[in-house]
């Protein structure tokens, strides 16, 4: 976790908003994108005004890339293909890259996930935020950190 500095501090110097350093799991992503207010909307806009420092791996931004590319997850939604791709964008350049040196598999009861955890591990990030936290919970090994938290956990932990 890191403390911010600069901007984020008053006059005297005093710690205005404490930034965390998270790993945002797609579903996140994609509640943001459908419901432009709420939690998941909330934690995407502190990524993108470095209010929280997203992390983003390999596998989790093949996995992002994908999702904004399926048409039926989509439907019914007011951001259009191009929105998504522009957000994605923006999000990408507000995140922190991180390579994933070591593999924690088999871990959990769905394996499209194990990829994510990873990367939170890797970054040592305080928060892994999804709405998947119960698949998360089920994983045979069993980490202290990072926190596997709802979008709503994790603004109630910020304030």
């Amino acid at each position: 976790m890191r403390i911010a500095v600069g901007p984020l501090t008053d006059i005297t110097g005093d710690v205005i908003i404490e930034v965390l350093d998270i790993v945002q799991d797609t579903n996140v992503f994609v509640a943001a994108l459908l419901s432009l207010e709420g939690a998941s909307a909330r934690v995407l806009d502190r990524c993108l005004a470095g209010e929280d420092q997203a992390f983003m791996g390999a596998a989790l931004f093949a996995e992002y890339e994908e999702l904004i590319q399926r048409e039926m997850l989509w439907e019914g939604a007011q951001v259009t293909l191009a929105e998504r791709e522009s957000i994605l964008d923006d999000f990408c350049a507000a995140a922190a890259w991180q390579r994933v040196y070591f593999r924690w598999r088999p871990n959990l009861p769905d394996e499209n996930d194990d990829h994510v955890l990873e990367l939170a591990i890797a970054a040592g990030v305080e928060h892994l935020v999804t709405h998947n936290t119960r698949d998360f919970a089920r994983g045979e090994l069993k980490f202290s950190i990072p926190r596997v938290v709802t979008p709503a956990q994790h603004l109630e932990y910020i304030t």
